[in-house]
């Protein structure tokens, strides 16, 4: 099949779409798919990644809130390079505006609207759940959600990472949600990664001993991480504790964050580990993952941790709280900075040890979705 993905969110500056779409344009031809992502930019251009691999950019204008991605604002330009791509399937990844975009393009391919993106959580319910409950909230967004099921009703599959998002868009009247669970890197992550020699110049960093527990942070520095709730949690747990937590980000909210940790020599924050070898070794010398934000739609960092053998301390609701089943961690109550430090409590006091863990890698996650993809043109196809 040839696939387009017009994927909004792609920023070659980093972030959890830029590792999905890469690992779809190494996989997705090792697959037998022809991938095609379309993507916002500066300027227009082509980024070939092989003869069955590209990134086309099409101008588009930054984003005011954070420069580092961009917004399509050209539909006909984006349809023409849709046709262009003469594509089987197509692909839109995020909720807002480019979806309905897709949605009105003339061709005749089917199309997936993959949820790369949980709005509501990310905004709405973390916004005004500490004064209403989910169902006032959800009255008050109907516009949002009557949005949601028109787009449902447009694309052939709505692609869902968690099951807490797919229930909940399908309880809520959005049609064609399908579960397809990410992945892992492939032959990357491994308990086996573990250094005792970082860890210990981790825990240094941090002004600790190895007799410490270290924790660490994996996320853009965004609102909807809830690093200052983490902080002032891992905090609180170290007043019965000794605890190092090392942060792994960028973003726009960095200087929050750091007026956060203030003089504490226990937290620090570093920038992203590109290297992804570096940053095995690094996830798996921690003693447990943390993780704040209840809006994700799948949780790269927590299935890494999960498949490094390390117990994951993950919020109730959103894509985080698949990692802790099976024994592989411990969660809390979502935007609790109490729960979260009773959650880091419990795993040093009781030594939480996930055991061996299958995760998948995304190599499944792709041959999943393409044979999902497959079908549903299949059945067009049969029916024309």
């Amino acid at each position: 099949m040839r696939i387009v993905d017009v994927c909004a969110f792609y920023s070659p500056h980093g972030g959890g779409v830029k590792t999905y779409i890469e690992q779809k344009l190494a996989i997705g031809p090792a697959l037998g798919q022809d991938i095609t992502i379309i993507a916002p930019g500066d300027e227009a251009g082509v980024d070939r990644r092989g003869p069955h691999a590209r990134i086309v950019y099409l101008p588009s204008p930054r984003l005011l809130v954070d420069r580092k991605y961009w917004y399509f604002d050209d539909e006909a330009a984006l349809h023409a390079a849709i046709t262009a791509a003469e594509p089987d399937f197509v692909e839109a990844s995020s909720p807002w505006r480019s979806a309905s975009m897709v949605a009105r393009w003339p061709g005749a391919a089917p199309r997936a609207l993959v949820m790369h993106a949980d709005p509501l959580s990310a905004y709405a319910y973390r916004w005004f759940e500490p004064l209403f409950p989910r169902e006032a909230i959800d009255r008050g967004f109907q516009p949002f959600w009557t949005h949601l099921r028109q787009l449902g009703g447009r694309f052939d599959r709505v692609v869902c990472a968690s099951r807490e998002l797919r229930d909940r868009l399908a309880e809520g009247g959005v049609p064609h949600c399908v579960l397809h669970p990410m992945g892992v890197e492939e032959n990357l992550f491994s308990p086996a990664n573990r250094d005792p020699a970082l860890r210990a110049r981790l825990l240094a960093l941090c002004g600790l001993p190895e007799s410490a527990t270290l924790l660490i942070g994996v996320g853009r520095l965004s609102a909807e991480k809830r690093w200052p709730m983490v902080i002032d949690a891992v905090t609180a747990a170290s007043q019965r504790h000794s605890i190092g937590l090392v942060l792994l980000g960028a973003g726009a909210q960095r200087k929050t964050i750091v007026r956060r940790i203030g003089g504490n020599p226990h937290v620090r924050l570093l920038a992203p580990e590109r290297d992804r070898q570096r940053f095995a070794a690094l996830l798996a010398s921690a003693d447990a993952l943390v993780h704040g934000c209840e809006a994700e739609t799948f949780c790269l960092a927590g299935a890494e941790a999960r498949a490094s053998g390390v117990p994951v301390i993950v919020p109730d609701r959103g894509g985080a709280a698949d990692h802790a089943d099976g024994g592989a961690g411990l969660t809390y109550r979502a935007g609790s900075a109490v729960s979260l430090a009773d959650a880091i409590d419990r795993q040093i006091t009781q030594g939480v040890v996930p055991p061996p863990q299958r995760v998948n890698t995304m190599r499944d996650h792709f041959a999943d979705l393409f044979a999902d993809y497959a079908a549903v043109l299949e059945q067009r196809r049969s029916v024309a």
